[in-house]
C-alpha cells in the first residue's frame, strides 16, 4: 500500500498547487493513457472529480498474482464480460452452470449499462434496487471492479454523478452507530458534505450505492430489529442504514446495486428487489477464447512469445470445442485464470522473473477466491456473522479435501452422488452444521466438482444412460492439491492422535490442580474409562511419539507416491499438466479410464511445506506449523536418499527435480543430489521451465559440487534453453547434449562455458546438432584456455574440411584431450590425414573417430598408416576408427563402430548410412577373399552378418529409402 499512498500524496500536492491539471493513468496499472481535467482542491474544487480520481487509484490496485502475465499488463484489454442474465423471482435459483455451449440462454445477455434502465414495474421517483448474484468464481468481484473503473473514466453509467462502493465485510466489522453521511465520510472524506447525500429534493437520483458481498453482513428487515429512518444524519448501526436504503425509506431516489452469493438471495425480501441479475460465467468457447487470447498474448512484445502463445490458444480452443472436461471447468472465469496462469508458468518461465511454483499458483488461486471467506450462520440474534463463522477454506479441506484424499488413495478420479453424500455431507448433528452444509453446497460445491462429461462421451450409450451420474474435479490437479493439503494439515490423523492433540492444547493452558485436570479430561473421555487414560499422565512423551510417527508416515507416503513402479513409464508431471489443459490430439480412447497415476500429489505435499505457501494458507486459516515442516523434512530426507540408491527412469527423475524445486529447501536439495550424482534425462521433452527447474535445483549445491554426468540427449533443447541451463552446466563433469536442436549460435554459450574458470567439463558430446563449420570454429576458440576437456564429440554436426583444419590448429594448444569424435561429417582425405597427424603429435590423444566420412579407400589405408607411432621409442599409437576393416584385416574396433551406427541410425539420413554400410560389406568381401586361413574367413563372415543385420534394420525402419536409393 506504500506505493498507493505515495500516489495519493503526489495527487494531493498537485491539487493544491494547480488550478487545472491533466492527469494520465499510471502506467503501473496498465491502462491506456487517458486524460482527466479537474479543478484543484481550492474551495471551489469539485469533490466528485476528486472522488473519481481516488476511486480509480484504489480499484486499479491489483493483487501481485496478476503481475505474472508479463511486464505489460492491461486490465482494460484483458477483461471479458461474463454472461449476465435477468431472472424472474421464481426462477432466480435457476441453473448455475453448464459444461458446454449447449446452454439454453433464457433471454439476451445484459450489459452493465442496461441494469438500471427503467422497466414497467419500477415506481416513479424511486431508484431501482438491483440484486446481482452468482456462484463462487463466476466473476462478481471482477465485474464490480470493472464497473467502478469504467464509471471513473466515463465509459459506463455516466447518468450517475456519484458512485459509492462499499464492502459489506468492512461494514460488518463496524460496531459504532453512524449516520449514512458519516459512513460515506468515513471512507470518502471529500464527500462528507456532498449535497447529493443531503436528502433534499430528488438529488439522490444521481447517486448509485454499490454493496459488494452482502452475505457477509447481518441484514434484518424486521421492524422490531431495524427501526425506520429517513434522515441521512441520524446515527444507526451500519446494517440498519443499509436496510433503510433498500427499503427506500432513506434516500428513496438513489439506485442500489447489491452483489451476493446464491445462498443469501432470500436475505433481502422480494418486495425490496426490482431486478434479479445472475452472473453465469463464460457459457461458450468463444468467450473463453477471448479471455485466453487477452491474457496469454500479454507478453513482453517478443514475436516468438506471441507466436507460441497463439499456437497455444489454438490448441486450447480445439480442446474447448470438443466439449472436453476443461470446457466445463472454464465455464467459471476463475478456472480460466488458473488455466492461463498454469500455461504461462509452463511456457513463459524466465530466469529474470521471480520464483514461481505450481503449488504457489494453486495456493494463490484459492487465496484469490476464498481469502477472508467464512461460512456464516443466520441465528437471528443480531450478532455479527463474524461472531459465528468457520473458515471456508478449512471447511473445503475437511469435506472436499477428504473426498479428494479418498480418490487418491483408491486411484479414482470420478465420484458418485453417494460418494458426495458420504464425504461432503457426513454426519451432521446440529442446526448450525446443517446450515453450513446447505450454504456450502449451494455456493461452493460446484466450484470444485463438475459433472463428468468424459464418461458420458466414451462409455457405451446404453451403459452411460443407466449408470449413476459421476462427478469429477473441475481441474484434475485440484484433486491432488486438496488431497495433499488435507494430509499436510493433519486432517487424516487417527482418532487417538486428534484426541491427544486436543488434550495437549488444553493441558498447556491449565493449572496443575488435580481437579482442574479431571474436569479437562472428562470433556474428552467418559469417566468410566478415565482409569485407563490415567496413562496420559505420561502424555507429553506419548504425544510426541504419536506426532513424530504421523510426520514420518507423511514422508513415507510422499516417497512411495513418487516412485511407484507402475508409474515409471508415464510422462513427467509437467507434461501431464500441459496435456490436461491443451488436450491430447490424435485417436481418442474408446473407453473412459477412471484410474490414473497421481504423481502431482506428493509434489504438492512438498510445495505446501514451503514458507511462502504456508504464509498464503495462513491467510485462509489453514496453519502448517514450522515444527511439522521440520519433522516431515527430516523424515523425507531419509526416505528420498534411500529410494535414490537405484537409478530412476528419466521421467521419474524429472519429477524428483520438480519436487525439490517446489519444496524450495536448499539443504534438502543438496543432500538428495549428493546421493545421486548423475542426472540422465534422455528423451524428456525439455522446456524453458524444466531447464529453469534443473538450474535452480543444482544452484542449491555448493560451488564444489559436480555431477558425474548430466545427460540431456534427445531433449529438444534450443539455443535459448542453453542460456537457462548455464548454472546447471557449471556443476557438471560430463555433459551430453546429443540429438538436440542446437545451431551455430549455440556454440557461443558452450564456448563461454569451457572458458569459465569455475567450470570443469571433461566430456562434451554434441552429436547430431547442426553446428556447421562456423559453430565448431566458435567452440574451438575455447581450447587454448580450457584444460579440463578430455573427450570431445562433434559427430554428425556438419563439420567440413575447414572445421577439421581449424581443429588441427587448436589441438596443440590443449594438452589434455584424449579422444575426438568427428565421425559422420563432410571431412575428406586431406583434412582427415592432417587431423590424424596432429593427433599423433599430441601428447595425450589416443582415439580419433572418422567413420561415415567421405574418405576414399586409399585415404583409409593412409589413415591407418599415419596412426602408427612415428617414434619407436615412445611406441605411442593413435587409434583411428574409419571402417570395420583395416586393409585386408578386420579392424579391432569394428564392434564399437557398428554399435554407434545401430544406436543412431533412426535419426541419421537413411540413404547415406545405407551407402556406408554397403561400402563396409564390399570391404569385408574383398578382405575375406584375401584370407587363406579358414578361421579368419569365418571371422569376416561373422562381421559381414552383423553389418547385414544393421542394414536390414535400417531398411525395415525406412522402407522408402530402399526404392529411393536405386
Amino acid at each position: 500500500m506504500s506505493l498507493l499512498h505515495r500516489h495519493l500524496h503526489h495527487l494531493h500536492t498537485v491539487w493544491r498547487r494547480k488550478t487545472r491539471v491533466e492527469l494520465s493513468h499510471y502506467s503501473a496499472t496498465g491502462f491506456q493513457s487517458k486524460t482527466f481535467s479537474f479543478i484543484s482542491s481550492d474551495p471551489g474544487a469539485d469533490p466528485t472529480e476528486i472522488h473519481k480520481k481516488k476511486l480509480f487509484l484504489w480499484f486499479s490496485h491489483l493483487p501481485k498474482e496478476e503481475k505474472q502475465f508479463g511486464d505489460v499488463f492491461s486490465p482494460e484489454t484483458m477483461h471479458v464480460d461474463p454472461l449476465i442474465l435477468e431472472r424472474k423471482y421464481e426462477e432466480r435459483a435457476g441453473p448455475l452452470r453448464s459444461p458446454y455451449q449447449t446452454l439454453t440462454v433464457p433471454g439476451p445477455s445484459l450489459t452493465v449499462e442496461q441494469l438500471f434502465e427503467p422497466t414497467d414495474g419500477w415506481s416513479e421517483g424511486r431508484g431501482p434496487n438491483v440484486l446481482m448474484y452468482g456462484a463462487v468464481g463466476t466473476g462478481k468481484s471482477t465485474m464490480v471492479r470493472k464497473l467502478v473503473l469504467d464509471w471513473c473514466t466515463g465509459t459506463t453509467l455516466s447518468r450517475f454523478k456519484l458512485l459509492l462502493p462499499f464492502s459489506c465485510e468492512d461494514l460488518s466489522q463496524l460496531t459504532k452507530a453512524s449516520s449514512l453521511r458519516d459512513l460515506v465520510g468515513r471512507k470518502y472524506l471529500h464527500l462528507k458534505k456532498h449535497p447529493l447525500l443531503s436528502g433534499d429534493g430528488d438529488q439522490a437520483k444521481d447517486v448509485l450505492f454499490l454493496f459488494n458481498g452482502m452475505e457477509k453482513m447481518q441484514l434484518d428487515f424486521r421492524i422490531g430489529s431495524s427501526e425506520l429512518c429517513s434522515d441521512p444524519n441520524e446515527p444507526l448501526p451500519p446494517g440498519v442504514v443499509v436496510v433503510n436504503l433498500l427499503r427506500k425509506y432513506l434516500l428513496p431516489e438513489a439506485s442500489i446495486l447489491v452483489t451476493t452469493r446464491l445462498s443469501a438471495l432470500d436475505w433481502v425480501p422480494h418486495k425490496y428487489v426490482n431486478r434479479y441479475i445472475q452472473i453465469c460465467g463464460f457459457n461458450d468457447p468463444d468467450r473463453q477464447r477471448a479471455y485466453f487470447t487477452s491474457r496469454l498474448l500479454q507478453q513482453s512484445g517478443e514475436a516468438a512469445h506471441n507466436q507460441e502463445a497463439q499456437a497455444m490458444i489454438e490448441l486450447l480452443y480445439l480442446n474447448l470445442q470438443r466439449e472436453s472436461q476443461l470446457a466445463a471447468a472454464c465455464f467459471l472465469p476463475s478456472y480460466c485464470w488458473l488455466t492461463c496462469a498454469t500455461l504461462h508458468f509452463l511456457h513463459f518461465t524466465s530466469a529474470q522473473a521471480p520464483i514461481r511454483t505450481l503449488t504457489g499458483i494453486y495456493t494463490s488461486f484459492l487465496r484469490l477466491n476464498f481469502g477472508g471467506e467464512v461460512l456464516g450462520t443466520r441465528t437471528g440474534t443480531g450478532a455479527s456473522v463474524q461472531d459465528h463463522h468457520t473458515s471456508l477454506m478449512m471447511y473445503v479441506v475437511r469435506t472436499v479435501g477428504k473426498l479428494a484424499f479418498d480418490g487418491v488413495m483408491h486411484k479414482h478420479t470420478s465420484f458418485s452422488e453417494r460418494d458426495l453424500e458420504q464425504w461432503i455431507g457426513g454426519k451432521t448433528k446440529t442446526d448450525e452444521e446443517l446450515r453450513q452444509q446447505a450454504m456450502f453446497q449451494t455456493d461452493v460445491l460446484d466450484f470444485f466438482l463438475a459433472p463428468c462429461v468424459e464418461s458420458k462421451k466414451y462409455l457405451p450409450k446404453e451403459l452411460s444412460e443407466h449408470d449413476e451420474r459421476r462427478y469429477v474435479f473441475a481441474v484434475p490437479a485440484m484433486q491432488e492439491y486438496l488431497a495433499a493439503l488435507y494430509v499436510v494439515l493433519g486432517e487424516n490423523k487417527s482418532a487417538l492422535e486428534k484426541l491427544t492433540s486436543q488434550v495437549s492444547v488444553v493441558i498447556g493452558q491449565a493449572s496443575e490442580d488435580v481437579n482442574a485436570l479431571v474436569n479437562i479430561f472428562s470433556k474428552f473421555i467418559p469417566l468410566r474409562l478415565f482409569a485407563f487414560f490415567n496413562l496420559l499422565k505420561l502424555f507429553p512423551k506419548l504425544y510426541k511419539k504419536l506426532e513424530s510417527q504421523n510426520k514420518g508416515r507423511i514422508a513415507r507416503t510422499m516417497a512411495a507416491e513418487m516412485f511407484r513402479s507402475e508409474d515409471s513409464y508415464n510422462e513427467d508431471v509437467l507434461d501431464q499438466v500441459e496435456q490436461s489443459l491443451l488436450g491430447v490430439h490424435g485417436p481418442q480412447p474408446k473407453q473412459y479410464d477412471d484410474s490414473k497415476p497421481f504423481e502431482l500429489y506428493p509434489i504438492f505435499m512438498g510445495g505446501l511445506l514451503h514458507y511462502g505457501n504456508r504464509v498464503l494458507l495462513q491467510q485462509l486459516d489453514c496453519n502448517i506449523q514450522s515444527t511439522t515442516v521440520a519433522q516431515i523434512t527430516q523424515a523425507l530426507r531419509k526416505y528420498l536418499v534411500r529410494e535414490l540408491s537405484q537409478p530412476l527412469p528419466p521421467e521419474e527423475l524429472m519429477d524428483l527435480l520438480v519436487l525439490l524445486y517446489e519444496f524450495q529447501n536448499p539443504r534438502l536439495t543438496e543432500e538428495v543430489l549428493y546421493s545421486i550424482r548423475t542426472i540422465r534425462l534422455t528423451n524428456v521433452r525439455m522446456t524453458s521451465l524444466k531447464c529453469f527447474i534443473l538450474s535452480s535445483v543444482l544452484s542449491c549445491t555448493s560451488a564444489s559440487f559436480h555431477l558425474k554426468e548430466l545427460d540431456l540427449s534427445s531433449c529438444l533443447l534450443t539455443h535459448k534453453m542453453l542460456q537457462m541451463l548455464w548454472p546447471a552446466f557449471r556443476h557438471t563433469n560430463s555433459l551430453n547434449l546429443q540429438f538436440n536442436n542446437l545451431g551455430p549460435e549455440s556454440c557461443i554459450p558452450l564456448r563461454d562455458l569451457l572458458l569459465d574458470p569455475k567450470s570443469s567439463i571433461s566430456s562434451l558430446q554434441l552429436c547430431d546438432n547442426s553446428l556447421l563449420d562456423s559453430g565448431c570454429r566458435t567452440l574451438l576458440e575455447a581450447l587454448p584456455e580450457n584444460q579440463s576437456l578430455v573427450h570431445l564429440s562433434l559427430m554428425h554436426t556438419g563439420l567440413g574440411d575447414s572445421g577439421a583444419l581449424e581443429l588441427v590448429e587448436r589441438l596443440q594448444q590443449h594438452t589434455n584431450l584424449q579422444e575426438i569424435n568427428v565421425a559422420y561429417n563432410n571431412i575428406g582425405d586431406g583434412a582427415a590425414l592432417t587431423l590424424v597427424d596432429a593427433c599423433r603429435e599430441h601428447p595425450s590423444i589416443h582415439t580419433v573417430h572418422l567413420y561415415l566420412n567421405p574418405i576414399s579407400d586409399v585415404g583409409k589405408q593412409s589413415l591407418y598408416a599415419h596412426g602408427e607411432p612415428r617414434n619407436k621409442r615412445t611406441n605411442r599409437r593413435v587409434k583411428v576408427l574409419v571402417s570395420v576393416t583395416e586393409g585386408s584385416d578386420i579392424s579391432e574396433d569394428w564392434h564399437p563402430i557398428l554399435s554407434v551406427i545401430q544406436e543412431n541410425a533412426s535419426t541419421w539420413e537413411p540413404k547415406r548410412v545405407k551407402e556406408q554400410l554397403e561400402i563396409f560389406l564390399k570391404d569385408l568381401e574383398w578382405g575375406r577373399q584375401q584370407q587363406q586361413s579358414f578361421w579368419k574367413r569365418l571371422h569376416f563372415r561373422r562381421v559381414q552378418k552383423q553389418v547385414q543385420q544393421t542394414l536390414q534394420m535400417l531398411e525395415d525402419s525406412f522402407p522408402s529409402s530402399k526404392g529411393s536409393s536405386k
